[in-house]
């Protein structure tokens, strides 16, 4: 008897974990139960629905540092770490990891390339410290053989929209001061601005204020954007509506983040799921055309998805919107509804974007937007990723198309920065 309820409970776990673990994937993902065994670890740290009921900021210290100690088992782990050289400094009160390659000199004159780079983590989560990005500029700088500077831009919930972006534009101003890329053996004429995911967010707005800021005498040359989220109006584009489920990055996850950033109650993500904020009476037809998908996307990606129509109770979202609509509106936490000329002066731009995320489509409209625009644009789609598999090239799991992505990403850089 004692042996049968082993085996029944065994049996009974074993379902269990499998149900907790199973997710239906695209049949193009690669390496598909690495994927589920990643967004099961994912859901196990948002603690499921008690994420939905509770609110995302409760679990954000938690969350940090469970990867924290996830990150530390990666380092025991080994790596090739090479020779580049670390300092952690402030740039104009900004903490930032300046990576200096081993190799001396670089181009005309011993000028060595760089990158200032924005980490991703919906604005709350990540840090220059965190293994993949650290291996990540640690491989840039010794690849490209240029000066990379990482920014610990502050983090939600202790601080909210603006201050992330007002962080990474006080350490890129800082940056681009003629004697601090003289004092790093910089060229100033091949400086890079790139990030990832909410870092590409934050380097498509710096990018833009600093190419308009007549006081910056020296600007960025090249942006690279890595499945940027550029926009919160709309979470109802085509990638968001065919990706709402598919790991790692859930739609209902990403209005959460939004509203985190933001400063606002994520128990109200429903409204920004909604589509009433899109079809609202104060936003104009001309700021409306900046983020419409049906004439920005291509057919291949549009697919068989329609606009989602006005729902009923509106009225009520309306008037509940709060503060939320006009930062919603703000070019700073939406750099996809900048105009047409401020996008004109930005400089020419590496943007990746995945299949199986919902923020696809956010890359490829800013790809056509910068096009319209007159900005060269390099445009890498990848058939086969999802949300973040750049950071997860590395330790623990490996995944073929963060490689991919990585070496798709460094020879960009080397051939146009």
């Amino acid at each position: 008897f004692m042996k049968l309820s082993s085996v029944v409970v065994t049996l009974i776990l074993t379902v269990g974990v499998s149900y907790y673990i199973y997710t239906p994937l695209p049949a193009a993902i690669e390496e598909p139960l690495k994927l589920m065994l990643l967004d099961a670890l994912f859901r196990a740290m948002l603690q499921g629905d008690l994420c939905q009921c509770l609110g995302l900021s409760h679990h954000i210290p938690w969350i940090r540092g469970t990867i924290s100690g996830l990150e530390t088992l990666g380092e025991m782990a080994g790596g090739q770490r090479g020779g580049v050289r670390v300092s952690d400094v402030d740039f104009d009160r900004v903490p930032v990891r300046v990576y200096e390659p081993p190799a001396a000199g670089g181009g005309e004159g011993g000028l060595r390339r760089a990158v200032m780079f924005y980490h991703g983590g919906g604005w709350a989560l990540g840090a220059t410290k965190m293994g993949s990005y650290d291996v990540l500029c640690r491989q840039m700088s010794d690849e490209l053989n240029a000066v990379v500077v990482s920014v610990e831009y502050r983090l939600a919930p202790e601080v909210h929209f603006p201050v992330q972006y007002e962080d990474c534009l006080a350490a890129a101003k800082h940056f681009l001061e003629p004697g601090i890329l003289g004092k790093l053996s910089v060229d100033p004429q091949r400086v890079a601005v790139s990030g990832d995911s909410a870092g590409g967010n934050l380097a498509a707005a710096v990018a833009q204020q600093i190419s308009i800021d007549d006081s910056v005498s020296v600007k960025f040359s090249v942006q690279a954007l890595i499945y940027p989220v550029l926009q919160g109006l709309d979470l109802n584009t085509p990638s968001h509506q065919q990706n709402h489920n598919i790991p790692i990055l859930h739609r209902f996850i990403m209005a959460r983040f939004w509203l985190l950033y933001l400063g606002v109650d994520t128990s109200l993500h429903p409204l920004l799921l909604s589509p009433s904020f899109l079809h609202h009476p104060s936003i104009p037809p001309s700021l409306r055309s900046h983020l419409n998908w049906t004439n920005l996307l291509p057919a291949k990606h549009i697919k068989h998805y329609k606009p989602v129509g006005m729902e009923m109770g509106s009225q009520e979202v309306m008037g509940q919107e709060g503060n939320l609509l006009p930062v919603l509106l703000d070019v700073r936490a939406a750099p996809l509804l900048a105009e047409q000329g401020v996008l004109g002066r930005t400089p020419r731009a590496y943007i990746l974007t995945c299949e199986y995320d919902v923020l696809r489509d956010d890359g490829l409209m800013y790809t056509r937007r910068l096009q319209d625009a007159g900005v060269t644009v390099s445009s890498h789609h990848y058939d086969d990723g999802f949300h973040g598999a750049l950071s997860f090239a590395h330790w623990p799991f490996f995944f073929d198309v963060g490689k991919r992505m990585i070496r798709g990403y460094m020879d960009w850089l080397q051939e146009n920065l």
